[in-house]
């Protein structure tokens, strides 16, 4: 069986200077990982932010630039990008459709914590 998370465009929620809808909660769902849907607007940039976990990037519509350190990349439909813990990252959308994308993010306290919660779930 199956578990489909859908997602409701109507009530996205604001974060980092974007529109974006957590994978998390998801009761059924036990992951090593957490993840978010983010829209970011025409002629709007996300809030520029750095932290501790591993990241991917997945682009799904869309052109945009994503500025890693103070370094501008095209970031178009179809990329997946890695960033590394402490890298100070935002991404700018110039133009005038939204820009989408799946954001992955991990690390070693989410591992332990799946690899407990599957542990007791398979005693």
């Amino acid at each position: 069986m199956i578990d489909v998370h859908r997602l409701d465009r109507e009530n996205l929620e604001r974060a980092y200077g974007l529109d974006s809808q957590r994978l998390l909660p998801w009761p059924e769902l036990n992951a090593p990982f957490e993840g978010a849907w983010c829209v970011l607007r025409p002629h709007t940039t996300s809030t520029p932010h750095a932290h501790h976990e591993y990241e991917i990037f997945i682009a799904v519509c869309g052109t945009a630039t994503l500025i890693v350190d103070g370094e501008p990349h095209p970031f178009t439909e179809g990329d997946v990008v890695r960033l590394p813990p402490g890298s100070t990252h935002c991404v700018t959308n110039d133009g005038d459709e939204d820009f989408e994308y799946y954001g992955v993010w991990w690390d070693a306290e989410m591992s332990a914590q799946f690899t407990a919660r599957h542990e007791a779930s398979t005693s």
